[in-house]
């Protein structure tokens, strides 16, 4: 009998009568678990506590708050505007019908009431009710599966380029962090708050493994040497951000733009920009450089500095904070390597947390 009592949908019937609140009652009380409020007030209290009704019959004429009054309310609260609200109103009376369906009302119900219509009438709207709040729940289920699909997508590519190139351990979760932290801190500050949504900075963290994806097409005599680079070697291994940024085009013209593939391209191809225009593929300058490029600039620049290489040791941090800090201006944009110094802290614990030596994709 619980369970029965627990599965049945809920009406809040409003109506300052208590008469017509005994009436509606006898007619829906064995399909549905019917409650009653006498004021606009008492049945504002009511939605708004849980568990909530799933439908709100309310009648127009009340005394200190109408019902236009109590349904304008209603759908100005987040909390109670999916609760589907029909009207109830004598055959005598002149409301206004086309304004309460503008306030959000999805139906009228007529006095005297009629047993059939009032049970058609609820039973149709709470079907409704249903039907889209299971919708709802089937978008929501494929939106994480395509998140999901995504996400593993983009750490498989990932992990690909990182096999490439086996010294690079920890260097992809560390630069998905440090990207976050400047993309978090640059969003409380104006002129980034509309660019650094929580969507954006959530596409970003997201699309930063793909930043150096392009290095599975460079010629393993040329990724893996042992020293320095010839200038012509240097010119082919600065490709790479080209052979990225063409694969995510070819998924573009099979896929469809969107503001992933957006972020990924820009993100790929433009990290090794230089604020001052000496940076490659097309020397591009300032603002002129993606946002994207550029945060990715500063966090790609200060885990090179700080990881050994077959090259070079690994600097410490106060070191590659210097040098992030004396390319400002000319390597880096000024208000990222402020932002940069600001988290000095973040970005040595998240070095710390993700370092080569404990790190792996998950």
């Amino acid at each position: 009998m619980t369970n029965k009592i627990m599965d049945k949908q809920s009406v809040l019937v409003v109506d300052d009568t208590p008469e017509n609140i005994e009436l509606l009652r006898q007619l829906l009380r064995a399909d549905y678990v019917v409650q009653a409020a006498v004021s606009g007030r008492k049945g504002l209290e009511i939605a708004r506590a849980s568990p909530q009704p799933d439908i709100i019959l309310l009648d127009v004429m009340m005394p200190e708050m109408d019902g236009y009054e109590v349904c304008r309310r209603l759908k100005h609260d987040s909390a109670t505007a999916h609760i589907p609200v029909v009207f109830i109103t004598a055959l005598d009376q002149t409301g206004d019908e086309a304004n309460g369906l503008e306030l959000g009302a999805v139906d009228y119900i007529r006095k005297p009431f009629e047993p059939v219509v009032v049970k058609a009438r609820v039973r149709n709207h709470l079907a409704l009710k249903r039907y889209e709040q299971g919708l709802e729940a089937l978008v929501r289920e494929r939106t994480a599966e395509l998140e999901l699909t995504q996400q593993v997508t983009i750490e498989a590519l990932a992990t690909l380029a990182e096999y490439r190139d086996s010294e690079t351990g920890g260097h992809i979760k560390r630069t998905q962090r440090y990207v976050r932290a400047l993309a978090e801190y640059l969003s409380q500050l104006e002129g980034y708050r509309t660019v650094l949504d929580e969507e954006s900075i959530d596409l970003l963290f997201r699309c930063a493994p793909l930043h150096d994806i392009g290095k599975v097409a460079v010629r393993d005599v040329i990724l893996l040497k042992p020293g320095a680079l010839t200038p012509a070697e240097f010119e082919e291994m600065k490709r790479h951000v080209l052979y990225g940024s063409k694969a995510l085009e070819v998924a573009e013209e099979r896929l469809g733009s969107s503001s992933f593939l957006a972020i990924a391209r820009e993100l790929i191809l433009s990290h090794h920009e230089r604020w001052d225009g000496a940076g490659y593929p097309h020397g591009l300058r300032g603002d002129q450089i993606p946002l994207p490029g550029r945060l990715m600039a500063v966090a790609d620049v200060y885990d090179a500095l700080i990881s050994r290489r077959v090259y070079k040791p690994a600097f410490s941090h106060r070191r590659a904070a210097e040098i992030i800090r004396d390319g400002r201006g000319t390597h880096f944009d000024p208000a990222i390597v402020d932002a940069f110094l600001v988290l000095e802290g973040e970005f040595e614990r998240i070095a710390n947390e993700f370092s080569d030596d404990m790190s792996s994709l998950d």
